[in-house]
C-alpha cells in the first residue's frame, strides 16, 4: 500500500465522504488509485458483503440500494441507496475491477431492524423510527442510507456524511454538546457544513460545500490531502460540539472500530475506509476493545434478508421525503459523467429537452446561457457555474422568465426519472422471480416514468396485463392506477398509469407470505380479506376485483361469504351501494368471457330487496341522509338499467318492478323533496311519465301550499347536478315557467332559507346552459306564451321555421360543399343544405332543426 500522507502509516486510510457527492466519488477514486489498499472497508451494512461481487455484473447499473428485512416481517425494512457518483459505489467498483476485497463495516442490519422493535431509538443513527416525513416503504422503522439515511428529525451523521436534513450535514437534533463541553443546548440542531461555511463566509452551506468539493476537479497534488483536511475540521468540530451523546453513534462507531482493526490484523497492505466525514474522527480516536466490544453486548438481533434493489433518481431527492437525499441528483450525476465542460454540456441536454417539448431553443440560445451562466458564476465569486446560475441562465434566456417549462427542466433533468437495474442472480423471493417471469412474458417493462398504458381486452395479451395489475392491486403493489379511458366508454377498454417505485420491493417481500406466484398469493389474499370484511360493500368490491383479477378459484369462497352477507344485511343503504359493484361486476365478467351465473342471481336478489326496503327507509329522512339515499336511487337505477328485465332465473320484470317503486315514492309526502322529485325525473327519463303528467306534479309540489324548503329541494332532485336539468328547462318552457312562477312569489322571509338549495342547483348548469335560461327568464313569459302557442306538439317549439337563423348557416356550407352549380341550382349535398325558404315547413336537416323560435 502507497501511502499518501505521513499519518496513513499510523493507522488505516480514513476517507470521510458526503454521501451522493460526485465531488467526493471522484476524490475517492484518485486516493484509492494513488495508495492501493489490500481491502477497502465501507460504510454499510456487513450482511451485504456476498452481495458485492453482483456490482460488477453487467446488468447492474445504479442507482440502487440494499435491501434488508425482517424474515418474519417484510415490512420492517431499510434501504441503503448508492448512485453511480456515491463514494460508496465507487470504492466498491474500485476494489471489484482491481481484484482486492471490499467489506462492509457498520452496524449489522439485524440489530438495525429489531433496535426500534424493542425500543431502541429507532433507525439507522438515531431515528426513532419512520418519521419526520418519511415513508415506511422507503425506510421501514429505521431505514437508513450508507452512514446515516434516517429520519431528518434525529440524526447519526452530521456533515459531509449525512444530507437527511435539508442541508448537506445536518445531524437532526444530533452533535449536541455532551457533559461539560462548550456548545448548544441538547435540544438545539447543528449544522456542521454551516459553521464551515459561515467561517468561510458564506451564508449557504450547500453552495460552500459545492464549491470547495464538488464544482473543484481532483487536481495534480496529493489525492489524499482533502480528506485530511476535511478530517481536521471535522475533529476540530466534534471537540467543539461534542458527539452529541446519543448511544447509536456511539454503538455505530464502535462496530465499525473493531472490524477495522481486525481488517488490519488480515491485510498486510493497508486499509482503505470509506465513511461519512463525521465518523472520521471517532474512527480515529483510541480506544480499548473491551470498552468497543462493551458497548454492542446485548444489541436485540432479528432475522433478516437482503439484496440489491433498483432505485430511482427521484427517492435520492429530499422532496421524496428520503432522509439522506439531496437536491438535484440528476445534476449530480452529469457532473461526475461529464468530462470536461460541464456547463456547456448541461445547457446543451436543458436545450435539447425544450425542442423535444416544441419550444424554440436555438443554438444561440445556447451561447449565450452560457456566457450568463459564467457571468453570474464570476459575479457571485464561485468557481464554477453551478446549478442555480444554470437555472437563472435557463429562466432568462431558454423560459423567456417563465417558471413553467423551467419546472419541466427541474423535474426532467434535475431530478430525473433513472430506474437502477439488477441482475437476474439477486436474491429475490420466489413471488418476485415470479411477476419479473411475467413483466417479461407480458412486455411490461418496469419504469421510473410514469406513463399511460391503454389495454384493449379483447387482445389475449391486454386482457393477461389487465389480470396481472388488478392482482398486484389487491396485494397492495400499487405499481399501476386504474384511469378513465379515453374516446370509449365500453368496457373493453382500460387505462392504467403505470410507474414503478422502488419501496415497491418491500411490498412484494410483504406478499410474498400469500403465496410463491402471483396468481396463488392474489387468491389466498382475496378469500382472506373475504372472511374478514365486516361490510357487505366491501365483499361485492372483492367479487368485482376477483372478476377483474381472473381469480377463478377465489370467487367460489368470496361468493359464498356476500351471500350470506346479503341475507343477513338489513341496511339499504350498504345493500344500494353494494349493488352497483356486482353489476360492473357483471358487465367486466361478460367482456372476460368469465361464468357469472351466481353472480347475476346474488344480484338481483339483492335488487329485490333493495325494492321491498327503499321506501320505508326513505322515510322522514334528515336534509343530509336525505341527499345521501337520493345518490343510493341513482345508483339502484343504474343497476337496474344494466341487469336487465331477467338477469337470472327467477327474477322475472326487474325494470318494471323498479318503476313501480320509484312512483310510490314520488307519490309519498313522507319522503323528503329531493328524493321525490329524482323519482319523477326518472320516470320522466324512462317514458314512463308523460311530460304533461310531470308537469302537473311539478305544479302541485310548487303551489302555494308547499313549504319553499321543501319545494326547492324537489326541484333539486328533478333539474339537480346530476341529471342535465338544466338541458330539461331550456326545452321545455312549461317546466321553466313553473319554476320561474314559484319562485317570483316565495315570501322574501322564506327567500332566504331556499337560496342555497337553488344556487346549489344553478351553479352546476354548464356556463351555456346559465346563459339559455336567463335569456329565456329575461324575455318573461308572454314572449315565451307567444312562442309556443299553437303549439307544434313539441314544447319549446314553433311551428314554422325560422328564415333568418336557418340562412345564415348557408356561407358556412357553401364553403364545405363548394360553390353552387351552372344554372343556379344547388350544389349536390345531402338534405337540408339548401335555403329556409325553399326547404318548406317540413324540410329536413339544418333548417328543419334551427328553426325552433325562442
Amino acid at each position: 500500500m502507497r501511502q499518501g500522507n505521513a499519518d496513513a502509516a499510523a493507522g488505516p486510510l480514513l476517507l470521510g465522504v458526503r454521501h451522493h457527492g460526485p465531488g467526493s466519488a471522484r476524490a475517492v477514486r484518485a486516493a484509492l488509485e494513488e495508495v492501493r489498499p489490500g481491502v477497502v472497508l465501507i460504510e454499510g451494512p456487513p450482511e451485504a458483503d456476498a452481495l458485492i461481487p453482483l456490482a460488477a455484473e453487467e446488468d447492474m447499473r445504479p442507482p440502487v440500494a440494499l435491501l434488508a428485512h425482517a424474515v418474519d416481517e417484510p415490512g420492517r425494512s431499510a434501504f441503503w441507496p448508492l448512485a453511480e457518483f456515491s463514494p460508496e459505489w465507487i470504492a466498491i467498483r474500485w476494489a471489484l475491477e482491481h481484484g482486492i476485497p471490499a467489506r462492509f463495516i457498520d452496524l449489522p442490519a439485524t440489530h438495525t431492524l429489531a433496535w426500534e422493535e424493542d425500543g431502541g431509538s429507532g433507525g439507522e443513527g438515531g431515528g426513532p423510527g419512520p418519521a419526520g416525513g418519511v415513508p415506511d416503504g422507503e425506510r421501514g422503522p429505521g431505514g437508513t442510507a450508507p452512514g446515516g439515511e434516517d429520519d431528518p428529525g434525529t440524526g447519526d451523521d452530521p456533515g459531509p456524511g449525512d444530507e437527511r436534513h435539508g442541508r448537506a450535514g445536518d445531524p437532526g437534533h444530533g452533535a449536541a454538546a455532551d457533559g461539560g463541553g462548550a456548545g448548544p443546548a441538547a435540544d438545539v440542531r447543528f449544522d456542521p457544513l454551516g459553521v464551515l461555511a459561515q467561517a468561510a463566509g458564506y451564508d449557504d452551506a450547500e453552495r460552500w460545500w459545492e464549491d470547495v468539493v464538488e464544482h473543484r476537479g481532483v487536481g495534480k497534488g496529493d489525492p489524499v490531502a482533502p480528506f485530511t483536511a476535511l478530517e481536521e475540521a471535522m475533529t476540530a468540530l466534534r471537540e467543539e460540539y461534542g458527539s452529541g451523546g446519543h448511544d447509536r453513534d456511539l454503538v455505530r462507531e464502535a462496530h465499525m472500530r473493531l472490524r477495522i482493526r481486525a481488517a488490519r490484523r488480515e491485510f498486510e497492505d493497508g486499509v482503505a475506509v470509506v465513511c461519512g466525514a463525521w465518523h472520521v474522527p471517532a474512527l480515529r480516536r483510541r480506544t480499548t476493545v473491551a470498552a468497543d466490544r462493551a458497548l454492542l453486548k446485548g444489541l436485540p438481533r432479528v432475522k433478516t434478508d437482503m439484496t440489491w434493489v433498483p432505485w430511482t433518481h427521484r427517492r435520492l431527492s429530499r422532496a421524496s421525503g428520503y432522509g439522506a437525499g439531496i437536491d438535484s441528483p440528476g445534476w449530480y450525476g452529469h457532473l461526475f459523467r461529464a468530462p470536461d465542460r460541464p456547463v456547456e454540456r448541461w445547457l446543451t441536454e436543458v436545450a435539447g429537452l425544450l425542442r423535444a417539448e416544441d419550444r424554440i431553443v436555438s443554438s444561440a440560445h445556447v451561447i449565450e446561457a452560457v456566457r450568463l451562466a459564467e457571468t453570474l458564476a464570476a459575479l457571485r465569486g464561485r468557481p464554477l457555474a453551478g446549478l442555480s446560475e444554470t437555472t437563472d441562465a435557463v429562466r432568462a434566456v431558454m423560459c423567456e422568465g417563465s417558471d413553467v417549462p423551467l419546472a419541466l427542466v427541474r423535474d426532467r433533468l434535475v431530478v430525473g426519472d433513472v430506474l437502477g437495474e439488477v441482475p437476474a442472480a439477486a436474491p429475490a423471493v420466489p413471488l418476485q422471480r415470479d411477476l419479473a417471469r411475467i413483466q417479461r412474458r407480458l412486455r411490461l417493462k418496469p419504469e421510473a416514468a410514469e406513463r399511460q398504458l391503454e389495454l384493449d381486452l379483447r387482445k389475449e395479451t391486454d386482457a393477461e396485463r389487465s389480470r396481472l395489475l388488478h392482482r398486484l392491486r389487491l396485494l397492495g403493489i400499487d405499481w399501476g392506477e386504474p384511469g378513465a379511458s379515453r374516446g370509449s366508454t365500453g368496457t373493453f377498454r382500460e387505462t392504467w398509469r403505470l410507474r414503478w417505485d422502488p419501496e415497491l420491493s418491500v411490498r412484494i417481500a410483504e406478499a410474498g407470505v400469500w403465496g410463491t406466484t402471483v396468481a396463488a398469493a392474489a387468491t389466498a389474499k382475496a378469500e382472506m380479506d373475504a372472511v374478514a370484511a365486516r361490510g357487505l360493500d366491501v365483499v361485492t368490491g372483492l367479487a368485482e376485483v376477483c372478476l377483474l383479477a381472473g381469480l377463478s378459484e377465489a370467487l367460489p369462497t368470496v361468493m359464498r361469504i356476500l351471500s350470506d352477507r346479503a341475507a343477513l344485511d338489513t341496511d339499504i343503504g350498504r345493500l344500494a351501494r353494494a349493488l352497483p359493484a356486482l353489476v360492473r361486476a357483471l358487465r367486466y365478467g361478460d367482456v372476460r368471457g368469465t361464468d357469472t351465473v351466481a353472480l347475476a342471481g346474488v344480484a338481483a336478489g339483492l335488487a329485490e330487496r333493495v325494492f321491498v326496503g327503499l321506501p320505508p327507509a326513505c322515510t322522514a329522512l334528515a336534509p343530509d341522509a336525505a341527499e345521501e339515499m337520493r345518490s343510493h336511487v341513482d345508483a339502484v337505477h343504474g343497476a337496474v338499467g344494466l341487469l336487465g328485465d331477467s338477469p337470472a332465473p327467477g327474477h322475472a320484470r326487474l325494470r318494471a318492478r323498479w318503476h313501480s317503486v320509484l312512483r310510490t315514492l314520488s307519490a309519498r309526502d313522507t319522503v323528503p323533496g329531493v328524493v321525490r322529485g329524482r323519482s319523477v325525473r326518472l320516470l320522466l327519463d324512462a317514458g314512463e311519465v308523460a311530460g304533461e303528467e310531470a308537469a302537473r306534479l311539478m305544479g302541485l309540489v310548487l303551489s302555494p301550499g308547499t313549504p319553499p324548503a321543501d319545494a326547492a329541494a324537489w326541484i333539486e332532485g328533478f333539474v339537480g347536478r346530476e341529471s342535465g336539468g338544466g338541458l330539461l328547462l331550456v326545452h321545455d318552457e312549461r317546466l321553466l315557467g313553473l319554476v320561474d312562477a314559484w319562485l317570483t312569489g316565495v315570501p322574501a322571509e322564506a327567500f332566504t332559507d331556499v337560496l342555497p338549495l337553488l344556487r346549489r342547483t344553478f351553479s352546476a348548469y354548464e356556463p351555456g346552459v346559465r346563459r339559455t335560461i336567463g335569456e329565456l327568464v329575461r324575455r318573461g313569459p308572454e314572449a315565451r306564451g307567444s312562442a309556443t302557442a299553437g303549439g307544434s306538439g313539441t314544447a319549446g317549439f314553433a311551428t314554422g321555421l325560422d328564415t333568418a337563423r336557418a340562412d345564415a348557416v348557408l356561407p358556412v356550407l357553401r364553403l364545405l360543399l363548394g360553390p353552387d352549380t351552372e344554372g343556379g341550382a344547388p350544389s349536390a349535398g345531402p338534405p337540408g343544405t339548401v335555403g329556409a325558404a325553399e326547404a318548406g315547413a317540413g324540410a329536413p336537416g339544418v333548417a328543419g332543426a334551427t328553426g325552433a323560435a325562442r
